[in-house]
């Protein structure tokens, strides 16, 4: 039974990854998952200077999910190369680096900056929504998704995922714009929009007034995008976007994508990620698949 995918000649032992942000580096939740089992650790948002994130409270728990505005507070690339990468080395796991930016030539720094080190690929975040710098524009118009990924792809030296945001009006469209500027990959949904009031205190929830909402509540609008998106490009798709058990990974497979990412799961059920690669592995025996590229876009 084969269980492997590959992307850009990356080759991943279990389509199951973590989704960025959720998941830190790895460290704290090496006690609950053997990191050896997933198919690639995708690592918190890493910028070229350390970034204090916004003001709190920055988290809100709403139904079938969560917000979050932690505004990609790290500690920047020389502390994540220095400290990160040696860890995640020690694990029989891909290494997916999830790189954030405020400009075009931010962005160009840590992927330069990475370019000698011994990861497998990188996810280019142009898409998170609480950063009020603006590099969400890149991820809400084509032609700047574009520029981005076609500047980038000439700097890097692994391939690169671009991280989609579903706060546009066609996927499609960003999906393809991806595509036609050299991207390796693609990878959605980020986190939708969203906003909640607090109405004893008659204020917001988030500091930040909104925030990107994750988990369950929004797998729905995730499967439908994954779909289109793999449906308009060639390129590989890996989906995301509330899933919390194998059913949801396979359906996003069934939906197109080659591979998973598990995000708000990992807050609810710590043990999420290695529970899903043994759901496949028990699907996969139930209704006797042998290689696991079969499931991927059999839903037409």
């Amino acid at each position: 039974m084969n269980t492997s995918v590959t992307i850009a000649g990356v080759t991943f032992q279990n389509p199951v990854m973590t989704a960025s942000g959720t998941f830190g580096s790895g460290v704290e939740y090496g006690e609950f998952v053997d990191l050896n089992r997933l198919g690639a650790v995708v690592t918190k948002g890493v910028a070229n200077v350390p970034w204090p994130g916004n003001p709190t409270p920055r988290v809100a728990e709403v139904y079938g999910g969560m917000l979050n505005a932690i505004g990609l507070q790290n500690p920047g690339i020389d502390v994540f190369i220095e400290r990160d990468i040696p860890f995640l080395k020690q694990y029989n796991t891909k290494i997916i680096v999830n790189v954030c930016g405020k400009t075009v030539e931010d962005y160009v720094e840590v992927v330069e900056s990475l370019g000698d080190t011994p990861i497998d690929m990188m996810e280019i975040n142009v898409s998170c929504p609480n950063v009020k710098e603006g590099a969400i524009a890149f991820g809400q118009k084509a032609e700047a998704l574009y520029n981005i990924t076609a500047e980038l792809k000439k700097h890097a030296k692994q391939p690169i995922i671009m991280k989609l945001s579903p706060n546009v009006t066609d996927i499609t469209e960003m999906a393809k714009a991806a595509e036609a500027a050299g991207a390796d990959a693609i990878s959605l949904i980020n986190t939708i929009t969203g906003m909640k009031i607090d109405i004893h205190r008659r204020t917001f929830a988030l500091a930040n007034k909104t925030g990107g909402m994750s988990g369950p509540a929004i797998k729905p609008v995730a499967v439908r995008m994954v779909y289109q998106a793999a449906h308009a490009v060639k390129i590989p798709v890996i989906g995301m976007g509330g899933i919390s058990t194998a059913e949801d990974a396979i359906e996003f497979m069934l939906a197109g994508a080659t591979a998973v990412s598990v995000g708000a799961a990992n807050f609810f059920n710590p043990y999420a990620t290695e529970e899903i690669v043994d759901g496949i592995e028990a699907y996969m025996k139930q209704y006797h698949v042998e290689d696991i590229r079969e499931l991927i876009g059999a839903v037409k």
